[in-house]
C-alpha cells in the first residue's frame, strides 16, 4: 500500500473503523470462526480467499513483481524448485503487495456494520497503522501438530491438492507447504510482539464455540 500522508492515513482509520481483522497462520480455523461470528452478529465477511481472484486483475509487475511472477510461474514449479525458505521468501504479501488490494476492497463495501475480514495474507505491519483499539486485529497460530491435522485432512482429496499443486508430488508439496508456514507464522509472531498485536494461539485446546466467544468479546461485537 502507498505512504499515506498524515491527514490522509487518519481518513483511512476512521474509515476503516467499523472493520474487525482475523489473520496469522494458516489452518488454524479463521475461516470457521468468521462464519460462526457472521451468523451471531451480522457482520459482513470479507473472505481474502475469494477476493485474491479479483487481485489478479489488478496486478501489475511494477507494482506487485512477486504477485506477478507468481501469477506466471506453474503450480508445480512454485513449489517443486523451491526450497521452504525460497518460497516463504517469494510470498507477495510478506513484500506488501496484497494489503493495498484488501483495502480497496473494503473501501467499497457498506460501513452501516461491522465488516470480518478473514486474510491469511495480512501482517501486524500492514494493519497496525490502521486500528482505531488493539483489539480490532487478532492473529491466530496454530501449533504445528494442529496445522498438520488441518492441512492434512483439507488435502487428502486429491482433486484440492491437485487444484493448489498441480500434477507434482503432493506429499512432499504438503511437507514444504507446512515448514513455509511455520516461516510465516514465526514472521507474524515477531511482528504483534514489536506492534503489540493480540495473537491467539490455537493447540485444539478450546472448541470453536469458545474461541468465537473470545473473538466477539475482543472485537466488541457484542456492544454494536
Amino acid at each position: 500500500m502507498p505512504t499515506l500522508d498524515p491527514d490522509d492515513s487518519a481518513d483511512l482509520v476512521h474509515r476503516l473503523s467499523h472493520v474487525r481483522w482475523i489473520a496469522g497462520g494458516s489452518g488454524a480455523g479463521k475461516s470457521t470462526l468468521a462464519r460462526i461470528l457472521a451468523e451471531r452478529y451480522d457482520v459482513l465477511v470479507y473472505d481474502g480467499d475469494l477476493a485474491e481472484r479479483g487481485y489478479v486483475q489488478r496486478c501489475t509487475p511494477q507494482r506487485q513483481p512477486h504477485l506477478w511472477e507468481l501469477l506466471h510461474t506453474s503450480l508445480e514449479r512454485r513449489w517443486m524448485d523451491r526450497a521452504p525458505e525460497e518460497v516463504f521468501q517469494a510470498m507477495p504479501s510478506l513484500h506488501g503487495e496484497t494489503f493495498g488490494f484488501v483495502v480497496e476492497d473494503l473501501l467499497t463495501l457498506p460501513a452501516d456494520r461491522p465488516v470480518l475480514v478473514d486474510d491469511f495474507r495480512t501482517l501486524p505491519a500492514d494493519v497496525a497503522p490502521l486500528l482505531t483499539w488493539r483489539g480490532q486485529a487478532v492473529f491466530l497460530l496454530p501449533t504445528p501438530e494442529f496445522r498438520g491435522r488441518a492441512l492434512g485432512t483439507r488435502f487428502a482429496d486429491p482433486a484440492r491438492a491437485r487444484a493448489n499443486w498441480g500434477d507434482s508430488d503432493h506429499a512432499g508439496v504438503l511437507a514444504k507447504r507446512l515448514a513455509r508456514d511455520e516461516l510465516w507464522d514465526e514472521e507474524v509472531r515477531r511482528q504483534a510482539l514489536e506492534l503489540d498485536v493480540p495473537v491467539l494461539d490455537i493447540d485444539g485446546s478450546q472448541d470453536v464455540a469458545q474461541l468465537a466467544g473470545k473473538l466477539a468479546a475482543t472485537f466488541l461485537l457484542a456492544r454494536d
